[in-house]
Parts: C-alpha cells; sequence; structure tokens
C-alpha cells in the first residue's frame, strides 16, 4: 500500500496560483499512474488531471486544460519522486479539497475505482 501525501494548499485570489505537491511515504511514484481529483462540499471527487507511469502522458479535465500542468519531479538527494500540481489562474469554481491518487494506469482516470491509495486532501480556497 502506498501512503501519499499532499501539500501546498490554501488561500489564494482570483488570478493566481498555487503549487500542490503529492508525495510518497517509503515507496517511489514513478512505479504509478498519477492522479489528480477534487471534491466540493456535498459532491462526489471529481477527476482533475493523471500522469501515466512510465510515459509520463499526461490528461486534465476540460475545467482545467491549460491553466493546471501536472508534472513529475525528482528529488535526488533522497531518491524519492514527487507530482506536481501546478495551478494558475485560480477561478471562483476551483476551491475544494484537492486529493493524489496512485493508480496503475491512466486509462480510464476519471474513476475513482481506478485508483488504489489516496492522500488525505489539501485545502484550496480562492478568494479576494
Amino acid at each position: 500500500q502506498v501512503q501519499l501525501v499532499e501539500s501546498g494548499g490554501g488561500l489564494v485570489q482570483p488570478g493566481g496560483s498555487l503549487r500542490l505537491s503529492c508525495a510518497p511515504s517509503g515507496y517511489a511514484l514513478n512505479a504509478f499512474s498519477i492522479g489528480w481529483f477534487r471534491q466540493f462540499p456535498g459532491k462526489k471527487r471529481e477527476g482533475v488531471s493523471c500522469i501515466a507511469t512510465p510515459t509520463r502522458a499526461t490528461y486534465y479535465s476540460g475545467s482545467v486544460k491549460g491553466r493546471f500542468t501536472i508534472s513529475r519531479a525528482t528529488d535526488t538527494s533522497t531518491a524519492e519522486k514527487r507530482v506536481y500540481l501546478q495551478m494558475n489562474d485560480l477561478k471562483a469554481e476551483d476551491p475544494a479539497v484537492y486529493y493524489c491518487a496512485a493508480g496503475n494506469q491512466c486509462t480510464s482516470w476519471l474513476a475513482v475505482d481506478e485508483y488504489d491509495d489516496w492522500g488525505q486532501g489539501t485545502q484550496v480556497t480562492v478568494s479576494s
């Protein structure tokens, strides 16, 4: 089982940017495809983006395409690998709890059942 930890959420003004980070505990993320989801109060989780392994192919929902970028990074000092979600031009419809999840492929990346392990989530708030 992969333990995931998200960080980087917070309060930002409309039009601002945040970078979310998804880090594993004790495992290398490069063995997994990683998805980002968000959940609005009272709603089901919805897919935001996915990055596949080993191809690094990326996928985005229509509501964030062109504004959000998913990427993998390597922390060479510890050999851990992180996945980032760079969120630019944040809008009033983006505030939610954002989760990262580990799965095998991005083939059906919008389906929550495709992922085996989830982080605890990080809150993103957009307000002026």
